[in-house]
């Protein structure tokens, strides 16, 4: 049960922040199309937990007819993020822009546990300077390469939670051997696209070997790529905690380092980092200073599937053989709308079985550390997603998002089972 939410004022101040986005809580009419495409109602069956029952309760506290509590603060904890109602929705309510809105100030009104208090300390001191990242993804990065990962996880000496955390890290280790270092990168012209890659914390910290496979690839399609100094976090993970103003303080950030290059397109392989960066527009257009710079950033952005389909990159003739489901992540099909391009990059790819996955589109139960934070309900959610996963007969897993790489391969590898989860571009990589 989440902690107790206090007095009047802060009810008041809830209900002010609720009260700019009152305009999208009273788009939603209530029609209930959303419910079945809420993996917490699908589990738990409760109004309450799914989109139009926490968007009632929004509306009831802006308009001061209800109370902020342990309760109201649980159903609004207790959701995903995963946005695949805003798919289904016929009247475009923007949910997930008053899920953070109501974070946000949930975030700032309540006392918190020792929990709580954690999560604000790592994500406002360490993923906000970059030295003190870099070092605990380097000991993080250390303890899954020394083995002492593997064994702490075989010895099952540790919980179900520690356990996942221990899988979480293990999935993040490289599921494919590149061959692809030292092949030639494509013709570059003087109209050759320039390019800056989002390295990202999570991604350069746990998946540099996606980044690398990003960059070969990207090179090999012909494009000169940029550097973009003093990037930082892109701020997802506070948005979605509802830690708005370091998420504000870390776009502002990217903004300017970004905004320093000479890049045509900023593209990104991590589908939570590429929502947030379109995003910006929204999460700083009321900044006098940063408004139109946001929304001129959040225009050069692209998800790397997206960018390739759209300079019509192929991969070479090299043959992958391998029988592959692609699960789509909430934040590419849902919150960037984009569905086809990453399948159709795999289709292109010689020897290549794309089977069907049942619940491709569903979320996987990661939603950024909500499987540690929620571990009964991410648990259950993931264990329909392995089901599913199993069903198909597939060899490889691949998803465009490091968290959904990391809850499905934890998943698999808490059933005991040897299937492996990539990342897209790492086949793409492969097949140069």
């Amino acid at each position: 049960m989440a902690s107790a939410i206090g007095e009047s004022a802060n009810i008041e101040h809830l209900a002010t922040l609720l009260d700019r986005n009152r305009e999208g809580i009273y788009t939603c009419v209530h029609c209930g199309l959303c419910l079945p495409a809420c993996p917490t109602y699908r589990q738990l069956g409760d109004e309450n937990d799914s989109p139009r029952g926490r968007v009632y309760l929004m509306r009831a506290v802006s308009e001061s007819r209800l109370a902020i509590d342990s309760v109201f603060a649980e159903h609004i904890d207790s959701c995903l993020g995963c946005r695949a109602c805003e798919t289904v929705c016929p009247s475009g309510v923007p949910y997930g822009e008053l899920l953070e809105a109501a974070r946000a100030e949930l975030a700032s009104t309540r006392s918190g546990g020792v929990e709580q208090k954690l999560l604000r300390f790592v994500l406002n001191r360490f993923f906000t300077r970059r030295a003190l990242l870099g070092v605990l993804m380097w000991i993080a990065r250390t303890f899954r390469e020394s083995g002492l990962a593997q064994l702490a996880f075989d010895s099952k000496l540790l919980g179900n939670r520690g356990r996942l955390a221990l899988a979480l890290l293990l999935s993040s280790r490289p599921a494919l051997t590149s061959n692809a270092e030292n092949r030639a990168a494509g013709p570059s012209v003087s109209t050759s696209p320039k390019v800056a890659i989002l390295r990202g914390c999570v991604m350069e910290g746990l998946f540099s070997h996606v980044n690398r496979a990003t960059e070969r690839v990207l090179r090999k399609s012909g494009c000169e790529l940029v550097e973009a100094n003093g990037q930082v976090c892109c701020g997802a993970l506070h948005a979605h905690a509802g830690e708005l103003e370091t998420a504000k303080e870390l776009a502002r950030k990217n903004i300017d380092a970004f905004r320093a290059t000479t890049c045509d397109t900023i593209v990104i392989n991590s589908a939570g980092c590429g929502a947030a960066m379109k995003e910006y527009k929204h999460l700083l257009a009321d900044d006098p200073e940063y408004a139109a710079r946001a929304a001129d950033l959040s225009k050069k952005v692209k998800d790397i599937s997206e960018f390739l389909i759209g300079i019509g990159a192929k991969p070479s003739e090299a043959i992958v053989a391998r029988r592959v489901a692609y699960d789509a992540p909430c934040h590419l099909i849902h919150a960037q709308k984009i569905a086809s391009a990453p399948v159709d990059l795999l289709r292109s790819i010689r020897g290549l079985e794309l089977t069907p996955l049942i619940g491709s589109e569903t979320c996987c139960g990661g939603a950024g550390i909500y499987n540690l934070q929620q571990y009964e309900l991410s648990a259950k959610i993931a264990s329909d997603k392995v089901d599913n996963i199993l069903a198909s007969g597939a060899d490889m897993v691949v998803t465009g998002n490091p968290g959904c790489i990391m809850q499905i391969g934890a998943s698999l590898l808490m059933r005991g089972e040897s299937i492996r989860v990539a990342h897209p571009i790492e086949l793409i990589d492969s097949a140069i």
